[in-house]
């Protein structure tokens, strides 16, 4: 058996804690989360410019609840010290940050919180609702580009090989895991898939990422495979009378949820003996890796996954190398 790879990480061990989800093929898409106390009324200026991030730049509903998120502790932190967003400076910023930290926070979470706070006084300075940014001269937390997580090629091969393809929900699980797999895909462009969306004949897969932008991705035979399987014996059994236009369904014929999506895939992850942190993400991160240890190039993997910006996808530039330096250890005469 070929060797691991010195820079694959297993994923993290889960929370022994944690509840126990359901078996994978069962009802887990219908689990929702607890439902949670109404946070304080937002500032009137945090409220337009999330009203603008959603209308006027179109972004998704994942990134509009992360602004909501971290701009609602800003408002808890600015109504605590009898300020507001017109009354903000640099060391009130400063201060917000100070809390974050103490609270034991890491710092890629407070750079996240910084960004929405430099987003929110840009939005307010272009308004004219402020003469200057109070977050320009801020500095970002620094951190490490490390490498993501993710999953050898042999772990892949068992995590695809659970489902049960003797019936629908085997059949779906089967279709879902191998498409996520063979195209990146993030979990909520996954279960959003439409029917009709799956040019078999191509090899392509049209998916509708953040802010709406559209993309084509290649789909390897594989997964073709598994789709064309679920399309011919799992999805009408699922869909029953009714005709929905997404491709992947639950027990009732309606959209799978990407809650009820991450619970199977950690059913599946727990059978195929891998750590319990298994995510969609971890799968996403596994398509990169695999095909920049084969070759692909960053730009082209950039555009599968969908990043508006290459810088997003730098870390994995840390394969690039190492792969460079087993190349020249293996054939440089005076390695």
């Amino acid at each position: 058996m070929p060797s691991r790879d010195p820079f694959h990480r297993a994923p993290a061990r889960a929370n022994p804690a944690a509840a126990p989800e359901p078996a994978a093929g069962l009802s887990a898409e219908t689990v929702t989360s607890p439902a949670t106390p109404s946070p304080a009324p937002l500032f009137p200026e945090v409220q337009l410019f999330l009203d603008f991030a959603r209308v006027e730049k179109g972004l998704a509903a994942n990134s509009i609840d992360s602004y909501r998120r971290d701009l609602t502790e800003f408002s808890a932190f600015l109504r605590h010290r009898g300020e507001s967003p017109l009354t903000a400076d640099r060391d009130c910023i400063r201060t917000f940050l100070k809390r974050l930290y103490d609270r034991n926070l890491g710092a890629r979470s407070v750079a996240r919180h910084l960004v929405s706070l430099r987003n929110l006084f840009r939005f307010l300075v272009r308004e004219g609702r402020l003469p200057a940014d109070p977050t320009a001269d801020v500095e970002a937390p620094k951190f490490d580009q490390s490498l993501p997580w993710y999953l050898s090629p042999e772990e892949v091969d068992r995590l695809l090989a659970q489902p049960d393809a003797s019936t629908p929900l085997g059949l779906r699980d089967q279709a879902m895991l191998e498409l996520l797999y063979a195209t990146g895909m993030r979990v909520s462009e996954l279960v959003h898939v439409g029917a009709a969306d799956i040019d078999r004949e191509l090899g392509i897969v049209r998916c509708l990422g953040k802010g709406n932008k559209e993309r084509l991705i290649p789909v390897g035979k594989s997964a073709l495979r598994a789709v064309e399987a679920y399309l011919l014996n799992g999805r009408a059994a699922l869909a029953g009378k009714r005709n929905p236009p997404w491709l992947f369904l639950n027990g009732r014929g309606g959209v799978l949820s990407r809650v009820g999506f991450w619970k199977v895939l950690k059913a599946y992850g727990r059978r195929a003996g891998l750590a319990t942190g298994l995510t969609p993400h971890l799968l996403r991160h596994s398509f990169a890796v695999h095909l920049l240890e084969r070759g692909a190039d960053l730009r082209s993997i950039q555009l599968m996954l969908g990043h508006s910006d290459i810088s997003t996808a730098q870390i994995y530039t840390h394969v690039l190398k190492e792969r460079l330096k087993e190349v020249y250890q293996s054939h440089h005469p005076r390695a």
